[in-house]
């Protein structure tokens, strides 16, 4: 079957790879939808390593349920893209994102475990989550990257009335954005150096206002517009700039969640985290239930996911998509592809 795989830095390739057959345990789907996800972008901006099939953010129908007897033929599903070990503390306190084996062979993420950037998949069966009737495809598809937002949201422990900044206006800055209203949050502002992208997130109602992060007066009028700096900062870059962005927009005391994943080290004004008391707090995927929870908002129309899909291609438009996703002026969030396509 055909897939897309790394060739290179920023370079994908075409090629053939086996189609997974039944070994009695895992679940095999019929990919449906698969996401382009911001750590995918790394992978490929990096090239590295050569021959991953990305694609973490997916659904599917089953063709063969493996061990799981309460799968059937054709049922829709998704699915946790991890592979936590299941004995660890971690996992059995429900929080598998900690395991030290998560990911290790990980969906998309690892090349012993071909991601969903090609039309079947291999899924373990413990990590299959059905979908109910009233979800769609595309819709299982989001349930991973909102999973990604609820996570840091609910990390954050916002009040009613919080004053919030998103910095990024990515998908996941924008799905964080959304919680934090959910949670009650009085002003989002979304911090973005992407102008279509910042009045994107006005648009969609998940942000009150949008600064440009370009702007050299940005911090200290937002600053001086909350009075002091935000309650929370929830940081969805991973560069260094964004972090000390982060340290020194939000109030004394405020709490800062960096989401953003740096690929390498950065340095950032740790004085301003002491001399304030700063709480600082990584964010790292979701639990189990905060993933099943995104399904239930899903099936029960309390979030709109689709809003923030901008177009669906097939694997001969992933290049040009990956490219359209950092070009810095397009205001495309979130891409979907078809593998059948």
């Amino acid at each position: 079957m055909k897939c897309v795989a790394i060739k290179g830095v920023k370079d994908f390739k075409i090629k053939d790879i086996e189609e997974p057959v039944s070994d009695k345990n895992n679940v095999i789907i019929d990919v449906k939808k698969c996401g382009i996800c911001g750590s995918d972008i790394h992978y490929w901006d990096m090239g590295q390593p050569v021959g991953l099939v990305m694609g973490h953010e997916y659904s599917g129908i089953v063709t063969d349920p493996g061990m799981r007897d309460d799968l059937k033929v054709g049922d829709h599903v998704t699915a946790l893209p991890i592979s936590p070990c299941g004995s660890c503390e971690a996992c059995t306190t429900g929080n598998p994102q900690y395991c030290s084996k998560t990911w290790t062979n990980a969906t998309g993420l690892s090349l012993t475990n071909p991601g969903a950037l090609a039309p079947k998949m291999a899924i373990r069966p413990d990590m299959v989550i059905k979908l109910p009737d009233n979800v769609s495809f595309d819709e299982g598809a989001m349930v991973e990257p909102t999973a990604v937002g609820l996570h840091a949201v609910r990390l954050a422990n916002i009040k009613v009335g919080a004053k919030v900044l998103v910095i990024g206006g990515g998908i996941i800055g924008l799905v964080s954005a959304l919680f934090a209203k959910k949670e009650g949050a009085s002003y989002v502002v979304v911090s973005e150096v992407n102008e279509a992208r910042g009045r994107k997130a006005v648009a969609l109602g998940v942000a009150d206002e949008w600064v440009n992060a370009k702007n050299p007066d940005a911090i200290e009028n937002i600053i001086n517009k909350t009075e002091g700096g935000f309650d929370v900062v929830i940081e969805c870059c991973g560069n260094s700039g964004a972090v000390t962005n982060a340290l020194t927009t939000v109030k004394q005391g405020g709490t800062v969640i960096l989401v953003g994943v740096a690929v390498e080290p950065i340095t950032i004004p740790t004085m301003l985290a002491v001399m304030r008391e700063i709480t600082v707090q990584g964010a790292i995927a979701y639990t189990k239930e905060e993933f099943e929870t995104c399904i239930e908002l899903i099936s029960n129309k309390q979030i709109d996911v689709m809003k923030f899909v901008d177009e669906i291609v097939g694997l001969k438009d992933v290049q040009k998509s990956y490219e359209k996703l950092t070009s810095g002026n397009s205001d495309a969030v979130k891409i979907l592809v078809d593998p059948n396509d």
